[in-house]
Protein backbone atom coordinates (compact mmCIF):
# COMPACT_ATOMS: atom_id res chain seq x y z
CA UNK A 1 0.00 0.00 0.00
CA UNK A 2 1.32 3.43 -0.99
CA UNK A 3 1.46 6.38 1.46
CA UNK A 4 1.15 10.07 0.63
CA UNK A 5 1.06 13.26 2.73
CA UNK A 6 -0.68 16.41 1.51
CA UNK A 7 1.65 19.23 2.60
CA UNK A 8 -1.33 21.60 3.00
CA UNK A 9 -1.91 19.88 6.33
CA UNK A 10 0.94 21.96 7.78
CA UNK A 11 -0.65 25.17 6.49
CA UNK A 12 -3.93 24.20 8.13
CA UNK A 13 -2.14 23.41 11.40
CA UNK A 14 -0.46 26.84 11.39
CA UNK A 15 -3.74 28.64 10.68
CA UNK A 16 -5.57 26.77 13.44
CA UNK A 17 -2.66 27.43 15.82
CA UNK A 18 -2.82 31.20 15.35
CA UNK A 19 -6.63 31.18 15.63
CA UNK A 20 -6.30 29.23 18.91
CA UNK A 21 -8.20 26.20 17.58
CA UNK A 22 -5.27 23.81 17.26
CA UNK A 23 -6.60 21.50 20.01
CA UNK A 24 -9.93 21.11 18.23
CA UNK A 25 -8.14 20.48 14.92
CA UNK A 26 -5.84 17.87 16.49
CA UNK A 27 -8.80 16.07 18.06
CA UNK A 28 -10.74 16.07 14.79
CA UNK A 29 -7.70 14.67 12.96
CA UNK A 30 -7.33 11.92 15.58
CA UNK A 31 -10.94 10.80 15.22
CA UNK A 32 -10.71 11.20 11.44
CA UNK A 33 -7.98 8.54 11.54
CA UNK A 34 -10.29 6.24 13.53
CA UNK A 35 -13.04 7.05 11.02
CA UNK A 36 -10.80 5.92 8.18
CA UNK A 37 -9.79 2.84 10.15
CA UNK A 38 -13.49 1.91 10.04
CA UNK A 39 -13.36 2.10 6.23
CA UNK A 40 -10.22 -0.03 6.20
CA UNK A 41 -11.64 -2.77 8.43
CA UNK A 42 -14.89 -2.91 6.43
CA UNK A 43 -12.97 -3.12 3.15
CA UNK A 44 -10.72 -5.91 4.39
CA UNK A 45 -13.68 -7.87 5.75
CA UNK A 46 -15.34 -7.60 2.33
CA UNK A 47 -12.22 -8.89 0.57
CA UNK A 48 -11.06 -5.56 -0.87
CA UNK A 49 -7.37 -4.69 -1.09
CA UNK A 50 -6.17 -1.26 0.14
CA UNK A 51 -4.14 0.56 -2.51
CA UNK A 52 -3.24 4.01 -1.14
CA UNK A 53 -3.37 5.88 2.16
CA UNK A 54 -3.23 9.68 1.98
CA UNK A 55 -2.96 12.08 4.94
CA UNK A 56 -4.85 15.25 4.03
CA UNK A 57 -5.80 18.50 5.86
CA UNK A 58 -9.23 17.11 6.76
CA UNK A 59 -8.17 13.58 7.72
CA UNK A 60 -6.91 10.37 6.20
CA UNK A 61 -8.15 8.81 2.99
CA UNK A 62 -7.80 5.15 2.05
CA UNK A 63 -8.53 3.94 -1.48
CA UNK A 64 -9.03 0.33 -2.47
CA UNK A 65 -7.60 -1.37 -5.54
CA UNK A 66 -10.02 -2.31 -8.32
CA UNK A 67 -8.95 -4.46 -11.25
CA UNK A 68 -10.34 -4.53 -14.82
CA UNK A 69 -12.03 -7.77 -13.78
CA UNK A 70 -14.04 -5.86 -11.16
CA UNK A 71 -15.33 -3.43 -13.79
CA UNK A 72 -16.12 -6.16 -16.31
CA UNK A 73 -18.32 -8.19 -13.96
CA UNK A 74 -21.82 -9.17 -15.04
CA UNK A 75 -24.56 -6.82 -13.83
CA UNK A 76 -25.41 -8.94 -10.80
CA UNK A 77 -21.80 -9.11 -9.59
CA UNK A 78 -21.18 -5.49 -10.57
CA UNK A 79 -24.02 -4.49 -8.27
CA UNK A 80 -22.51 -6.57 -5.51
CA UNK A 81 -19.29 -4.57 -5.91
CA UNK A 82 -21.26 -1.32 -5.61
CA UNK A 83 -22.96 -2.62 -2.48
CA UNK A 84 -19.53 -3.35 -1.02
CA UNK A 85 -18.46 0.21 -1.79
CA UNK A 86 -21.59 1.56 -0.08
CA UNK A 87 -20.92 -0.53 3.03
CA UNK A 88 -17.29 0.65 3.14
CA UNK A 89 -18.40 4.28 2.73
CA UNK A 90 -20.87 3.99 5.62
CA UNK A 91 -18.35 2.21 7.87
CA UNK A 92 -16.51 5.47 8.61
CA UNK A 93 -19.49 7.45 9.96
CA UNK A 94 -20.70 4.34 11.80
CA UNK A 95 -17.30 4.20 13.53
CA UNK A 96 -17.81 7.78 14.74
CA UNK A 97 -21.31 6.91 15.99
CA UNK A 98 -19.87 3.97 17.96
CA UNK A 99 -17.23 6.27 19.50
CA UNK A 100 -19.97 8.71 20.57
CA UNK A 101 -22.00 5.90 22.15
CA UNK A 102 -18.95 4.62 24.06
CA UNK A 103 -18.14 8.13 25.33
CA UNK A 104 -21.70 8.62 26.55
CA UNK A 105 -21.40 5.40 28.58
CA UNK A 106 -18.15 6.47 30.23
CA UNK A 107 -17.70 8.62 33.32
CA UNK A 108 -15.54 11.28 31.70
CA UNK A 109 -14.99 14.93 32.40
CA UNK A 110 -17.94 16.83 30.94
CA UNK A 111 -15.70 19.18 28.93
CA UNK A 112 -13.68 16.34 27.44
CA UNK A 113 -16.84 14.37 26.65
CA UNK A 114 -18.42 17.33 24.88
CA UNK A 115 -15.28 17.95 22.82
CA UNK A 116 -15.11 14.31 21.72
CA UNK A 117 -18.82 14.25 20.89
CA UNK A 118 -18.49 17.55 19.01
CA UNK A 119 -15.49 16.33 16.97
CA UNK A 120 -17.19 13.07 15.99
CA UNK A 121 -20.49 14.78 15.18
CA UNK A 122 -18.65 17.19 12.87
CA UNK A 123 -16.95 14.27 11.12
CA UNK A 124 -20.28 12.49 10.64
CA UNK A 125 -22.04 15.56 9.24
CA UNK A 126 -19.09 16.49 7.03
CA UNK A 127 -18.57 13.03 5.57
CA UNK A 128 -22.26 12.33 4.96
CA UNK A 129 -22.68 15.41 2.77
CA UNK A 130 -23.81 14.17 -0.68
CA UNK A 131 -20.67 15.58 -2.29
CA UNK A 132 -18.37 13.15 -4.11
CA UNK A 133 -15.84 11.85 -3.03
CA UNK A 134 -17.09 12.23 0.56
CA UNK A 135 -18.80 9.18 2.06
CA UNK A 136 -22.25 10.61 1.39
CA UNK A 137 -21.35 11.20 -2.26
CA UNK A 138 -20.01 7.66 -2.58
CA UNK A 139 -23.25 6.23 -1.16
CA UNK A 140 -25.35 8.32 -3.57
CA UNK A 141 -23.18 7.28 -6.51
CA UNK A 142 -23.36 3.60 -5.54
CA UNK A 143 -27.15 3.66 -5.25
CA UNK A 144 -27.52 5.48 -8.57
CA UNK A 145 -25.06 3.08 -10.21
CA UNK A 146 -27.16 0.09 -9.17
CA UNK A 147 -30.39 1.73 -10.31
CA UNK A 148 -29.37 3.69 -13.40
CA UNK A 149 -25.96 2.44 -14.53
CA UNK A 150 -22.47 3.95 -14.41
CA UNK A 151 -22.91 6.84 -16.90
CA UNK A 152 -26.08 8.28 -15.35
CA UNK A 153 -24.75 7.66 -11.85
CA UNK A 154 -21.68 9.82 -12.53
CA UNK A 155 -23.78 12.49 -14.23
CA UNK A 156 -26.32 12.84 -11.43
CA UNK A 157 -23.73 12.49 -8.67
CA UNK A 158 -21.81 15.39 -10.21
CA UNK A 159 -24.95 17.55 -10.30
CA UNK A 160 -26.01 16.64 -6.76
CA UNK A 161 -22.48 17.42 -5.54
CA UNK A 162 -22.52 20.86 -7.18
CA UNK A 163 -25.98 21.81 -5.88
CA UNK A 164 -25.12 20.63 -2.36
CA UNK A 165 -21.83 22.51 -2.43
CA UNK A 166 -23.58 25.73 -3.48
CA UNK A 167 -26.03 25.37 -0.57
CA UNK A 168 -23.21 24.60 1.88
CA UNK A 169 -21.24 27.60 0.61
CA UNK A 170 -24.22 29.92 1.10
CA UNK A 171 -24.89 28.68 4.64
CA UNK A 172 -21.19 28.74 5.50
CA UNK A 173 -20.87 32.34 4.30
CA UNK A 174 -23.50 33.36 6.84
CA UNK A 175 -21.76 31.37 9.59
CA UNK A 176 -18.36 32.88 8.77
CA UNK A 177 -19.85 36.39 8.81
CA UNK A 178 -21.72 35.87 12.09
CA UNK A 179 -19.21 33.75 14.01
CA UNK A 180 -15.99 34.89 12.29
CA UNK A 181 -14.81 31.28 12.32
CA UNK A 182 -11.99 30.63 9.86
CA UNK A 183 -12.41 26.87 10.27
CA UNK A 184 -15.70 26.97 8.36
CA UNK A 185 -14.04 28.94 5.56
CA UNK A 186 -11.22 26.39 5.30
CA UNK A 187 -13.68 23.48 5.17
CA UNK A 188 -15.55 25.11 2.28
CA UNK A 189 -12.25 25.64 0.43
CA UNK A 190 -11.40 21.96 0.88
CA UNK A 191 -14.83 20.92 -0.42
CA UNK A 192 -14.49 23.11 -3.51
CA UNK A 193 -11.00 21.75 -4.15
CA UNK A 194 -12.31 18.17 -4.01
CA UNK A 195 -15.28 18.98 -6.23
CA UNK A 196 -13.19 20.77 -8.89
CA UNK A 197 -10.77 17.83 -9.04
CA UNK A 198 -13.57 15.27 -9.40
CA UNK A 199 -15.44 17.49 -11.87
CA UNK A 200 -12.41 17.54 -14.17
CA UNK A 201 -12.19 13.74 -13.99
CA UNK A 202 -15.91 13.48 -14.76
CA UNK A 203 -15.57 15.88 -17.72
CA UNK A 204 -12.87 13.67 -19.26
CA UNK A 205 -14.94 10.53 -18.75
CA UNK A 206 -18.02 12.23 -20.15
CA UNK A 207 -16.17 12.97 -23.40
CA UNK A 208 -15.33 9.28 -23.69
CA UNK A 209 -18.96 8.31 -23.02
CA UNK A 210 -20.16 10.66 -25.77
CA UNK A 211 -17.66 9.22 -28.23
CA UNK A 212 -18.80 5.69 -27.40
CA UNK A 213 -22.44 6.65 -27.97
CA UNK A 214 -21.62 7.58 -31.56
CA UNK A 215 -20.51 4.04 -32.36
Amino acid sequence: MRFKIDLKIFLFAILFYFTKQIEVYAMIMFFAILHEFGHLVAGLLLGMKPEKMEIMPYGVSISFKLTPKDYNQKIKYGNQLELKKIVVALAGPITNVIIMIVVLQMNMNIVSSLMILYANLLLILFNLLPIYPLDGGRVIKGILHIGLGKMKAEKYTNRISFITLMIVTFISSIVVYQAENIAVFLIVLVLWGMFIREDRIYAKRNKIYKLLEKF
